[in-house]
């Protein structure tokens, strides 16, 4: 392999048109029509190509036979002319259908018909691991860096990854998948890591709560280990919960939390705010450039059916016409970024001078009982809203402040939560169809259950 790149020269903010990666196989393949005529015409030149050679040779191999068969040719010529046209044609028309119809079958069992990437300058292109790749999260953030023309290695042990949701990369020159666990060392060499593995809905992460907290210290062990190795910028997304049930509000990356550290989600919570103490001890100690970023509640396609967190729950419930659940009163907070926001802000910090701690989050504040009402009215659903028990430690308010990420980062939200819950909507819908119904998951824990095209 070529040897990991060094160069440190700060990537270009992405250009408004890759704002919005496709958040879906048939968008993102929207492009392929000119890669087909590209290859139709390749095609054609080949099989005119033979057909001219196989004329041109029996016209040849005829000649040998002396001067009378010749002439009897050219006599003849003109009569079997168009007789020989429409023959050609034909069998050209015949043989470029087949090929084509061959090639497009092959592209769609293997997944190599790829959405278009940009073609990056050596000092420009990075090698790039992304931990978790196949989430919901990670898989569209390789969406984003692979079109803009970087080598990706995802690394994922699938208990919430997606195979579908990286499907359309499989086979691309610049992208390599690994099914593995970061709790195991990992050898490759690269230029950045974006460590997003770990569960991240309470009933996922609750599921196992030793191997959880193992994720979140033993996987960030390795990966500093790694990235001290190779010297590679690495990237831990670690996330609002470290703030537990916040007594400030909004919540400033200067505020150290209210968590309770023996509750049923401080495998998630500690788990996060001991990884974050590794990052700044490795930088401190061993010069590892690092970057973290505290992401609050994130929804858009991809989200697995399963993850029973506020957004699919919601959705699902309204889709199917079920009861949509509220847990206590719905007077707590919560407040919703798209996740293609969320991409931008990554890429931004990871590739940004600043190394602290950053909110990423959209500071749009809902309402969980106004949240409901506001998906059962735009899903025209006839869900009747319920309200069942609250559960343990469930945090009152969730507002992010992002002064530090507008003045060091330059970013804000730009998506529209009504827009983005409505291409989430549409990804739901389409995930119905596909598997005829879907079961939301409650608060307790539980583990992933496979999907259509998991």
């Amino acid at each position: 392999r070529v040897p990991a790149r060094r160069t440190r020269d700060p990537a270009p903010s992405p250009p408004s048109s890759s704002r919005s990666p496709p958040n879906g196989r048939g968008r993102m393949f929207q492009n392929s029509s000119s890669q087909s005529s590209r290859t139709v015409r390749l095609v054609s030149i080949f099989l005119a190509v033979a057909v001219v050679g196989f004329l041109v040779g029996s016209t040849a191999r005829e000649g040998g036979n002396g001067d009378s068969s010749h002439a009897q040719a050219m006599a003849g010529s003109e009569d079997s002319s168009q007789h020989i046209e429409a023959l050609v044609a034909r069998e050209v028309r015949s043989q470029l259908i087949h090929k084509v119809s061959e090639m497009q079958n092959h592209a769609a069992s293997s997944g190599t018909a790829w959405p278009p990437v940009r073609t990056l300058p050596e000092s420009q292109r990075k090698r790039i691991l992304i931990t978790g790749g196949a989430g919901f999260v990670g898989s569209n953030l390789v969406d984003r860096l692979m079109m803009e023309g970087h080598e990706v290695i995802v690394l994922d042990n699938m208990f919430t990854g997606r195979k579908k949701n990286v499907q359309h990369w499989i086979g691309h020159p610049s992208f390599q998948m690994i099914v593995g666990d970061v709790v195991n060392p990992v050898y490759v060499e690269v230029d950045q890591i974006y460590h997003l593995a770990c569960p991240a809905s309470p009933p996922h992460y609750q599921y196992n709560p030793i191997k959880t907290i193992k994720t979140s210290t033993e996987g960030t062990l390795n990966m500093l280990g790694l990235a001290k190795r190779v010297r590679a910028r690495i990237l831990l997304t670690s996330t609002s919960e470290i703030y537990g049930d916040p007594e400030e509000h909004p919540q400033r990356e200067t505020y150290w939390g209210n968590v309770n550290a023996i509750g049923p989600r401080a495998c998630y919570d500690e788990g996060k705010r001991v990884a974050e103490t590794m990052m700044y001890a490795y930088k401190n100690q061993e010069n590892v450039e690092v970057r973290v970023a505290r992401i609050f509640n994130t929804f858009g396609p991809r989200m697995h059916p399963n993850d029973g967190r506020v957004v699919s729950n919601f959705i699902i419930q309204a889709l199917q016409g079920k009861p949509i659940t509220i847990y206590g009163e719905g007077r707590q907070t919560r407040s919703f970024q798209y996740v293609d926001d969320l991409v931008d802000g990554l890429i931004r910090l990871m590739n940004g001078e600043y190394d602290g701690p950053v909110n990423l989050g959209n500071p749009e504040e809902y309402q969980i009982g106004e949240f409901a009402r506001v998906i059962h009215k735009m899903v025209g659903s006839n869900s009747t809203i319920v309200k069942l028990p609250p559960t343990t430690d469930d945090p009152n308010k969730r507002r992010p402040d992002i002064s530090l990420a507008m003045e060091k980062l330059g970013w804000r939200p730009q998506v529209k939560v009504s827009d983005g819950l409505m291409k989430t909507v549409d990804y739901f819908r389409s995930e119905l169809e596909q598997t005829g119904e879907i079961v939301p998951t409650g608060p307790q824990a539980s583990r992933p259950k496979p999907a259509a095209g998991h």
